[in-house]
């Protein structure tokens, strides 16, 4: 079932109650305060929220200083510019200079829709991924948004929020414990382990109902911690289902797919499927058909865990 709220709703609701409690909670928008949903933050905390215009560098420097000065800022933009556009400064003034800076990208892969594909985030879990201390996050739903968002407001080092901005799937209940890198097990299986992240969790336990009805039993694991990402929980699922199939909306190339397949390399070789975008740029479109057209939806999934339990030893 669709949530009521749109998640960009749910997150600048999360972060005014943090802000009434703590002062030193900033905001800064690169003339995105409204597509982002923090026009009640800039009314609420004028003083506390800034737009520094289409100048994420910049944005990424100035977070920085305010890091160094004892603020907690969190800056914001699409999920391509959050990222690529100000990669070096992330590197740089952020990550190597150890500041706890927060940085929300939005509309990450299909959710750009109809933005297309220079919108489009494919590739920004892969480079976020190679920054040393960074945490990487992405949020189900508004339950799991709102459960992880204190948690990672306080945490040591920078994090990267990977987050959609409309409405999702709900799947989560509220009363949810967020539990920083360790994965939640959303359904149990012996015969194979979807491992899903962000939007493709609702479509993983799709495809586990569909699996069923072939009378395969599918462990489904939402891995939201990118990075630190949860060795055990993998592990673990390979040695119990001997079958893994991760499900992701991003290039198979440098995100969940490829951090699920560095585990299993290391640590206990298992059969191993990925699904999500193939090493190709985004187009433009709705979500429903982009997700058909990159391969990310819940029959894509069943069809590649029904291939990779046919490789098991």
């Amino acid at each position: 079932m669709r949530e009521q709220q749109e998640m960009r709703a749910a997150y600048c609701a999360a972060m005014m109650e943090m802000a009434e409690k703590d002062e030193r909670i900033v905001a800064i928008q690169a003339d995105l305060t409204g597509g982002h949903g923090m026009k009640p933050f800039a009314e609420k905390f004028p003083d506390r929220s800034f737009n520094v215009g289409v100048a994420e560098a910049n944005m990424a420097g100035i977070a920085a200083g305010l890091a160094a000065a004892g603020k907690i800022p969190f800056i914001h933009s699409f999920a391509t510019f959050a990222t690529r556009r100000c990669f070096d400064q992330i590197t740089i003034s952020i990550c190597y200079a150890g500041m706890n800076v927060r940085i929300i990208g939005s509309d990450p892969g299909v959710a750009a829709e109809l933005n297309g594909a220079t919108h489009m985030p494919l590739e920004d879990v892969g480079i976020m991924r190679t920054l040393p201390g960074m945490t990487i996050f992405e949020p189900v739903d508004s339950v799991q948004l709102r459960a992880a968002l204190p948690v990672l407001t306080y945490q040591d080092g920078p994090v990267y929020i990977r987050m959609v901005r409309r409405a999702v799937e709900s799947v989560f209940r509220p009363g949810h414990q967020f539990r920083p890198g360790k994965a939640d097990v959303l359904r149990d299986g012996g015969d194979v382990t979807i491992i899903a992240t962000g939007v493709c969790t609702s479509e993983a336990l799709a495809a586990a109902e569909q699996l069923e009805a072939s009378g395969a039993r599918a462990r489904v694991l939402n891995i939201h911690t990118v990075k630190p990402i949860d060795t055990e929980a993998i592990v673990r699922a390979a040695e119990e289902t001997g079958a893994i199939v991760t499900a992701e909306n991003h290039n198979i190339i440098g995100g969940l797919g490829s951090a699920v397949a560095e585990v299993l390399a290391e640590e206990r070789p298992t059969p191993l499927a990925r699904i999500g975008v193939r090493d190709r740029f985004g187009e433009v479109g709705r979500q429903d058909y982009l997700m058909r057209t990159f391969g990310i939806t819940a029959e894509d999934i069943a069809n590649a865990a029904l291939k990779v339990m046919r490789r098991k030893a």
